[in-house]
């Protein structure tokens, strides 16, 4: 019922920065309670890894070791949008990423499992 469309990736130098935004439909009107929204990331050869989420109760936000301090997540709740403000990026930041949502109230945030709504996923590619 939820659909998510990522946007903003693209190629930049490392240093630079992104914003990459996840537009979602059908959230307001949906029967599910979204209890968690997150950003994840595979690049080629590995897993996907969570990034970043944030908790639609309170705005509680979650971040990987590897992005804490460069890596804002946010939400517009009235534009139904989700960001995700990217700086000082670096080349090891390259994947293509995944915007997600969470019906579920258990789980760990970081879970790909957790997550039953994706988008279709945005590049990002950060060169030296």
């Amino acid at each position: 019922q939820v659909q998510l469309v990522e946007s903003g990736g693209g190629s930049v130098q490392a240093g630079g920065s992104l914003r990459l935004s996840c537009a979602a439909y059908g959230y307001t009107y949906s029967i599910y309670s979204i209890v968690s929204m997150g950003w994840f990331r595979q690049a080629p050869g590995k897993e996907r890894e969570g990034v970043a989420a944030i908790y639609t109760d309170g705005g509680r936000t979650y971040y990987a070791a590897s992005v804490k301090g460069r890596f804002t997540i946010s939400r517009d709740n009235a534009k139904n949008l989700l960001y995700l403000q990217m700086n000082s990026l670096k080349p090891e930041d390259t994947a293509m990423y995944y915007c997600a949502a969470d019906p579920d109230s258990g789980g760990y945030w970081y879970s790909p499992g957790e997550y039953n709504y994706w988008g279709q996923g945005t590049q990002v590619t950060v060169s030296s």
